[in-house]
């Protein structure tokens, strides 16, 4: 009998140690659920039915770190792909565009076999069964020409397996003014396709500073239409009732549950915001005792997750402004609430029109918020705590 309850307690010790934690608190991977973001699944989910044409299939999300644009670019591609379609994604930095081309090129390629006899514009370039993708120049065999070729090709194998139409879905995530030229030219292409109407859908996702400036023309004097056009999903914290959804339903398929205090606590710590439900519960998690998350191991986890945020989120916004723009934050987070606009203007010394060009400029980087008439907050979850925790390094940097 001590025997097998020795052998019994070592088993549910190692059950309990080796537990996979559900929660993944990582920027841009996708939770076990998703809170929040259905309606916008949904309508996208909607457009590719819909057919060539449907606005949303042009799509611009926008929002803060941690949010959750990279999470709904993955739901997009997963809606996506469960209908059959071929995927394309990338990250808007230098040369993006010349990387979708060399991937299209590429899969073309790789699959000349099967599309043998189709009439493509890359196999009338002569090319052999040994070649580089990087001697097809964007002007011998530029992207639109490329993605064209993708879309026959994808119409064709449809066709031939009696599947119902499909198309090619770019996702292009961290979108930036920076490139402007690069998107500019992207756009144009994307458009003639639309024109034409091919099966193509286009998701972008980028941070306010960086997207505002490419919408900051309200003529046709900026060739971006495409992206003042697009459909914008402008995230938003999500609802307590979904925070608490998020908590609770990865831990019930790990037979873990939540102390009814303990989860009450981690909703309100997460203040709607998506990123820090994965830190809270990821900590949590690990902290529970036994089958239980309790009390104390959720303040431990919110501590924790409170620490990772300022890491990972308010440390990397912070280091792209201005060290007037911090100057001004760390004049905000001296009050202990929403904050005065007189009041920063006295602790500025400056004219009341310089402090509203640098409440403009943070507003548009949506690290502030504007709740009441004359009155600015914090848009980011903790970041006056982390200001007042850095107050004395952020005050070097910014002198």
């Amino acid at each position: 009998k001590d025997k097998q309850a020795y052998t019994s307690a070592v088993f549910y010790t190692w059950t309990m140690t080796t537990r996979k934690n559900p929660f993944t608190a990582t920027l841009g991977a996708t939770p076990p659920y998703l809170a929040g973001r259905k309606d916008s699944i949904e309508e996208f989910a909607y457009a590719l039915d819909d057919g060539p044409g449907s606005h949303e299939r042009i799509s611009l999300v926008v929002g803060p770190r941690g949010i959750g644009k990279t999470v709904l670019l993955n739901a997009f591609e997963d809606t996506a792909s469960d209908r059959g379609w071929r995927i394309l994604n990338d990250t808007a930095s230098a040369g993006f565009a010349e990387r979708l081309r060399a991937e299209i090129i590429n899969t073309l390629h790789l699959n000349r076999a099967a599309l043998k006899g189709f009439n493509l514009h890359l196999f009338q370039l002569g090319i052999g069964m040994e070649w580089d993708s990087r001697t097809l120049s964007a002007e011998t065999y530029p992207l639109r020409r490329a993605l064209k070729d993708l879309l026959h090709a994808q119409r064709e194998l449809d066709r031939i397996s009696h599947s119902e139409p499909t198309g090619v879905l770019i996702t292009l995530d961290e979108m930036h003014h920076q490139r402007s030229d690069e998107v500019i030219d992207f756009g144009a292409t994307i458009q003639h396709l639309v024109r034409e109407g091919e099966n193509i859908a286009v998701v972008m996702a980028g941070i306010p500073s960086s997207i505002k400036p490419l919408l900051a023309s309200q003529d046709d004097s900026n060739p971006v239409t495409f992206l003042r056009r697009a459909n914008r999903i402008e995230l938003d914290r999500v609802p307590d009732t979904d925070v608490r959804k998020a908590l609770n339903a990865p831990v019930e398929e790990t037979e873990v549950n939540w102390d009814k205090d303990a989860l009450n606590s981690a909703v309100t710590a997460c203040q709607g915001y998506p990123f820090m439900i994965q830190l809270v519960g990821l900590w949590a998690f690990r902290h529970r005792t036994d089958n239980t998350i309790s009390v104390e191991a959720a303040q431990e986890g919110i501590s924790k997750a409170r620490r990772k945020l300022g890491q990972l989120v308010h440390e990397p916004a912070l280091a792209e402004l201005s060290p007037i723009d911090r100057t001004f934050l760390l004049h905000m987070a001296q009050d202990n609430g929403p904050s005065s606009m007189s009041d920063i203007t006295a602790r500025l010394g400056k004219s009341s029109q310089y402090a509203s060009n640098y409440r403009r400029r943070l507003l548009d980087s949506e690290l502030i918020e504007i709740p009441a008439s004359g009155q600015v907050d914090f848009a980011l979850p903790y970041l006056r705590d982390y200001l007042r925790e850095h107050a004395a390094s952020l005050v070097i940097d910014s002198y």
